[in-house]
Parts: C-alpha cells; structure tokens; sequence
C-alpha cells in the first residue's frame, strides 16, 4: 500500500498538538508518540497521518539520518492498516534505528501498534 500525501503530518501546529497532547510509546529504537485526532464530521474518518523525525544528535548525519527516516517510513508504509483510522503519529528515530534489522524494527511496531486504543486486540 502506498504512503499518501495525505498520510503525511506536515502543519507545525498538529506535530505540537501530538506531542503536547499525545502519549508515548518507547519501541528501543525509535519512539512512538500518538494521539487520537477528533473527527472533523460525524461518520467520516480520515487516514493516519504520520510524521519522522530524526534529529542530528540522536541519529547523526544526514546519511544516516535520511536512512532512518526511510526505514520508519517503510515501516508505517508496510503496517498503515494497523494503525486506527484518524491517529496521529510521530515517529522519533533514535541511533540504533539504522544498524538493527528491519524485522526487528517492525515487530517493535507492530506490537506499539497493539497498544494504540481502537486497535482490534487478537
């Protein structure tokens, strides 16, 4: 399934609300802070909206920052349908996210995405 332009959390103003307002989530790795956004009409729902951010400290230059961006985009792109429709998302990489395995990053997700409320529980 693609990332959609508008799965994309781009306004200063959302990405502050997710993090003032929000919850965390600690997946090792990277961070997972959400918050599950009010639907703007009843009945409709919109997508997840997601945003990454690496940060030069964290992660460190920009080869490896743009890396793991990628990789926690893919990891979204791959698992879209886990996460409740109309959720916020910001994906915080930390230094590890570019040398652990991918599958291990996705299990890290998947179970963060378990933990979101109005996330079917099998």
């Amino acid at each position: 399934m693609r990332f959609r332009a508008e799965q994309h959390l781009r306004r200063q103003g959302d990405i502050r609300s997710v993090r003032e307002q929000g919850r965390r989530i600690d997946c090792r790795a990277f961070t997972v802070w959400w918050k599950a956004a009010e639907p703007a009409t009843p009945g409709s729902s919109r997508p997840a909206r997601v945003c990454v951010i690496a940060s030069t400290h964290a992660v460190g230059g920009a080869v490896r920052r743009n890396r793991a961006k990628r990789r926690l985009r893919e990891l979204f792109r791959q698992q879209q349908q886990q996460v409740p429709a109309g959720c916020d998302l910001l994906l915080i990489a930390r230094g590890a996210v570019t040398s652990r395995p991918m599958a291990e990053l996705s299990a890290h997700f998947s179970e963060a995405c378990q933990r979101l409320p109005g996330t079917a529980q099998p």
